[in-house]
């Protein structure tokens, strides 16, 4: 059994996000997708329009996901990839290079953005319409 694993805060989900879970689902058997916590947000200096919990149940009705876990700080990928026995590690384009100290640990592919969307830019449309939180 091929196991993937990736990461992301997955606040707006949208269009982007499904398609790297679709890719990613693509390349094995079982895709765990690691949602970052409230507090890990902060720590990144993000801020989510949800909270982990409304996160993580939207991520698992996702058809692609078969597990969904915390991500609680930077340090967990190279633990998370020991526990769950990963063989390809999966983050956007955005990250290339980031992750490449995980190759002798697994896999590590970078996939290519969804051009034209992302959560920052759905939020800035909001606020442009005056619906969104900044």
């Amino acid at each position: 059994m091929t196991k993937i694993i990736t990461y992301g805060t997955f606040d707006v989900l949208h269009e982007g996000h499904i398609n790297i879970l679709k890719r990613a689902k693509a390349l094995g058997d079982y895709l765990i997708v690691a949602v970052a916590t409230d507090e890990f947000n902060q720590i990144k200096g993000k801020k989510a329009l949800y909270g982990f919990e409304k996160r993580k149940a939207m991520v698992e009705e996702l058809e692609y996901v078969d597990e969904v876990i915390a991500e609680h700080n930077w340090e967990q990928k190279e633990k998370d990839i020991k526990k769950y026995g990963i063989d390809i590690f999966v983050m956007g384009d955005d990250w290339e290079g980031q992750f490449d100290f995980l190759n002798g640990l697994c896999i590590v592919a970078y996939f290519p953005r969804t051009k034209y969307i992302s959560s920052t830019m759905i939020r800035e449309e909001l606020n442009k319409i005056g619906g969104g939180n900044k």
